[in-house]
């Protein structure tokens, strides 16, 4: 009863948050440029804040050098979920011109707007260094090879923008991690006021992502979500596989039991927000990517909790 309890309380933070977001937004407190501000304010301000307080206030350099090798867990996972997926594609017979995000979707989640505020509020702060790694692995995969194979649905060919690829990769929240991380290692120490700064600031990066998932879902027009043989795939995808391949690469392994639950739980987030922007870019199908983001969003409501049991279990 108290594991279940414990996820319980858990999904509720969580939940409440995504409420306000939702009611908010159903009475018409954000426009689209404000929502796209909460989502900028995140990811260029908030996350790095957060990243770099919480890794410089709560981990040593010895702590954070035995954490990092794990980022091969995470890599393997992900590149074994794209094996697959490259397999279903064919027996599905899923459409030429959803194949290449069919794929990037199965193969990645959303390991911040949904992934880093889930396992904060069931994990706690201790949870933020195993989130980190899988997020270095998944945003890196995503930019590289799952933007290649949407750009193949969309403009025939599939090219690297090397330029825009880094930039990407070598985003604000990891840079913010890459610098308290490379801080720590040289036992450097930020003057107080500016430490309390990153932590003033940071302190929205878990709040603002859940009213923003609020406002997502109440921007959800339902009459498009439905469910086909390629949406059913990919919800197994996301909420089945991943999280047992996951599972399977890590239960007999020496590390912490935290990372392991980490590492699962991150696993079996919904799709990435950044599909849908990427689909529209390179003219694939947007509004394909926009509904799963959008089923698996609502669904990963349901499923957090299930698996919150489950990973206790370990």
């Amino acid at each position: 009863m108290g594991i279940f309890g414990s996820a319980v309380s858990g999904v509720l933070i969580i939940l409440i948050m995504i409420a306000l977001g939702f009611i908010l937004a159903r009475n018409d407190w954000f426009d689209d440029k404000m929502t796209s501000m909460f989502a900028r304010l995140v990811t260029q301000i908030a996350l790095p804040a957060y990243m770099i307080s919480t890794i410089m206030g709560k981990f040593t350099a010895a702590k954070l050098l035995q954490t990092l090798p794990d980022l091969f867990f995470p890599i393997v996972s992900m590149l074994l979920l794209y094996i697959v997926s490259i397999l279903v594609v064919k027996v599905a017979k899923i459409p030429k011109m959803h194949s290449g995000l069919f794929r990037s979707m199965f193969s990645n989640s959303n390991t911040v707007f949904v992934g880093l505020p889930v396992n904060m509020a069931l994990f706690g702060r201790a949870s933020l260094p195993f989130v980190l790694v899988y997020y270095m692995a998944n945003t890196t995969f995503f930019w590289t090879l799952g933007v290649y194979l949407i750009q193949k649905d969309g403009v025939g060919e599939g090219n690297f923008d090397w330029k825009t690829t880094l930039r990407k990769v070598f985003s604000p929240p990891l840079l913010g991690f890459m610098v308290g991380v490379v801080l720590v290692l040289l036992h450097v120490s930020l003057p107080g006021f500016i430490m309390q700064d990153f932590t003033y600031i940071g302190n929205l990066t878990i709040p603002l992502s859940m009213i923003f998932i609020g406002i997502s879902i109440n921007n959800v027009d339902l009459t498009r979500v439905r469910f086909d043989r390629s949406n059913f795939l990919i919800l197994f995808g996301r909420f089945l596989l991943a999280p047992a391949l996951m599972t399977l690469l890590v239960i007999f392994t020496p590390m912490p039991i935290l990372m392991k639950q980490v590492f699962i739980m991150q696993s079996a987030m919904p799709i990435m927000t950044n599909a849908p922007v990427v689909s529209r870019l390179y003219h694939a199908d947007s509004e394909y990517a926009s509904v799963m983001v959008a089923e698996t969003t609502l669904l990963s409501l349901i499923v957090i909790p299930i698996l919150m049991v489950l990973v206790q279990q370990l």
